[in-house]
């Protein structure tokens, strides 16, 4: 089994960053791509972003706002979150595949608990 535990949530304004955490431990051996993904209340989870050695792909409303990067050696990825909106409000939940890129939560093995975000004005 692999768990994923993620952190850097918090309250934060509108314009402000964050950079979320997240640490896989267990039989990682195997996990070839790590991402994330979003619930706002009321809403069903969403893709956000995700990355593998060959392919990253970000949902449209984040592009030029949000990175994500990896560090192998350490099990973790990083979103990095510039330029939040109010409608960046939710849970962010890490996610990790044995297989590649893709935006639907089927192709995920593993879940974090998550990590919850809130934009204020």
């Amino acid at each position: 089994q692999v768990q994923l535990v993620e952190s850097g949530g918090g309250l934060v304004q509108a314009g402000d960053s964050l950079r979320l955490s997240c640490v896989a431990s267990g039989r990682t051996f195997g996990i070839y791509t790590m991402g994330w993904f979003r619930q706002a209340p009321g809403k069903e989870r969403e893709f956000v972003a995700a990355t593998s050695e060959v392919e990253t792909d970000f949902i449209d409303s984040v592009k030029g706002r949000f990175t994500i990067s990896r560090d192998d050696a350490k099990n973790m990825v990083f979103l990095q979150m510039n330029s939040l909106k109010l409608e960046d409000t939710a849970v962010y939940y890490c996610a990790a595949s044995k297989g590649g890129v893709t935006r639907s939560t089927g192709g995920y093995d593993y879940w974090g608990q998550g990590t919850r975000v809130t934009v204020s004005s």
